[in-house]
């Protein structure tokens, strides 16, 4: 048996930290541990080689607006091969520093293996046992496969293996309605193929605003076709080597037939702890497997700390960074720092852009209470620059606290909404929240960021805002 004084699994998020606690005690053993490729989910298969794809695809969804501004343009040609191929460059190119970076380390030694609790404290590694009394859990997670019947038989695609691809599809469907759907429904649909999403829910981004989800369907559908409130039951291959997608409405039973090349499961991940077996370490997961954490993100087997996806608090790569400092804190620091989830954002690179933090509407009436809230709200076009980019019927939504004058949560469909968000997240994260650095601030003129200015100069209740969403087709 290895003894040591930090076990670490995951290269992802939980290697934030290694480097300043070698160089603040480099006579620590430490042991770092981690079945795939190193670098985590976000680097090998997540959010780095995805947006490397859907960069291209953004162009070409640019370069289709042109006519608005009387500019004639003609897509040639789609190198699919080439933009994969560049994808896969630098990512290995990442992956290999990483792997080169750990193996060559003279401070840890690093296991290429999966790792398996068989008693507190104690992991099986390959031919080798382990064992420390600190140990950090950064297991990542994986895609979730729903039980579709001649799913397996039939083949298909994730989020994983959609990297692997030579050649695009003609035609794909996508199972799934959710971010990851909406991403890749994006991608495949610029580079030429014909994309059907189909999602269970009744809204098409369920985890958005409604308002938000309906505008989002709404201009997703221009390039692609989109599904809810329908769950696929059965997939068969045909004997021309398509594969057939049948769905069945909800609400009413009634079943459609989906026909397409190609088949990407995007509904969701789940848990790692199946290979993990956190079990055996008496470390107790919730009913999804997900590993159960305090405040402090400690395991119940005190010392044992999980963060990034494998606690499922949220499966984001920044949410993971900065549990990792949290974990820094509490575990080597000997701190008592208490994680603080209040504010964490998170964006759809579909296109439109999405983004969003804090809280959402119904979860502010909920705590606050429906007389007390405020909503700040402001269209694209209503501002120079939005009027200037054609940017219709996008906005800016921010939810207030009308007695404190607090910020609660905002959210944002359009044009670099990604970017945009950034203006309100640093005050979130202030002790007041208040509104005052936004409104007594001078904004560039004419800038694509007085959209969100402007949204914190309008005040509506609910009602009057829920009446401009009618108004603007977005609900009934």
């Amino acid at each position: 048996m290895k003894k040591y004084d930090l076990i670490v699994i995951g290269t992802g998020s939980g290697m934030n930290y290694v480097n300043s606690i070698i160089d603040s005690n480099p006579e620590l053993k430490i042991a770092v541990i981690d079945k795939d490729e190193p670098g985590g989910i976000c680097l090998t298969r997540g959010c780095i080689p995805s947006k490397l794809l859907l960069y291209p695809a953004e162009l070409v969804r640019e370069l289709e607006t042109a006519p608005l501004f009387g500019i004639k343009l003609e897509i040639k040609d789609i190198d699919f091969r080439m933009i994969m191929e560049r994808m896969r460059r630098r990512i290995e190119e990442d992956i290999d520093m990483i792997r080169g970076g750990l193996t060559e380390s003279t401070y840890l030694d690093y296991y290429p293996e999966a790792a398996e609790f068989i008693s507190p404290y104690t992991l099986k590694v390959g031919e080798e046992t382990l064992h420390s009394k600190m140990i950090f859990l950064c297991t990542g997670s994986k895609p979730a496969i729903p039980p579709v019947k001649g799913l397996e038989e039939t083949g298909y695609l994730t989020s994983d293996t959609v990297l692997e691809l030579e050649e695009c599809p003609k035609s794909l469907a996508i199972l799934g309605g959710s971010y990851i759907g909406a991403e890749y429904g994006h991608f495949f649909s610029a580079m030429g193929a014909e994309v059907t999403v189909i999602g269970r829910n009744a809204h098409f981004l369920p985890q958005e605003e409604p308002e938000i989800s309906e505008l989002a369907r709404i201009k997703m559908s221009e390039y692609m076709k989109i599904i809810t409130n329908h769950e696929a039951v059965k997939v068969r291959k045909e004997n021309n080597g398509q594969k057939t997608v049948i769905a069945k409405d909800i609400t009413s039973g009634e079943e459609i037939k989906v026909t397409v090349d190609e088949i990407l499961v995007a509904t969701g991940r789940v848990s790692n702890t199946d290979i993990l077996h956190p079990e055996k370490a008496e470390i107790k997961t919730d009913t999804h497997g997900w590993i159960l954490v305090d405040e402090y993100l400690e395991t119940s087997q005190p010392n044992i700390w999980a963060f990034g996806d494998a606690n499922g608090k949220y499966l984001l790569k920044h949410a993971g960074n900065y549990e990792s400092g949290i974990v820094y804190l509490n575990a080597i620091m000997k701190e008592k720092v208490k994680v603080d989830y209040h504010a964490v954002p998170h964006a759809v690179f579909s296109y439109p852009e999405i983004a969003g933090v804090g809280m959402s509407e119904q979860e502010a009436i909920k705590e606050y209470g429906k007389d007390r809230i405020v909503m700040g709200f402001k269209l694209f076009e209503d501002t120079a620059k939005g009027a200037a980019m054609e940017a219709r019927g996008y906005f800016v939504k921010v939810i207030l606290d009308g007695k404190e004058d607090k910020i609660l949560g905002a959210h944002i469909i359009g044009p670099h909404a990604s970017v945009l968000i950034h203006q309100i997240i640093p005050l979130m994260y202030t002790a007041s929240r208040s509104t005052d650095p936004i409104i007594h601030s001078m904004t560039i003129h004419p800038s694509l960021s007085e959209v969100v200015t402007g949204a914190f100069y309008s005040r509506l209740s609910p009602e009057h805002y829920h009446h401009v969403m009618k108004h603007l087709g977005l609900e009934d």
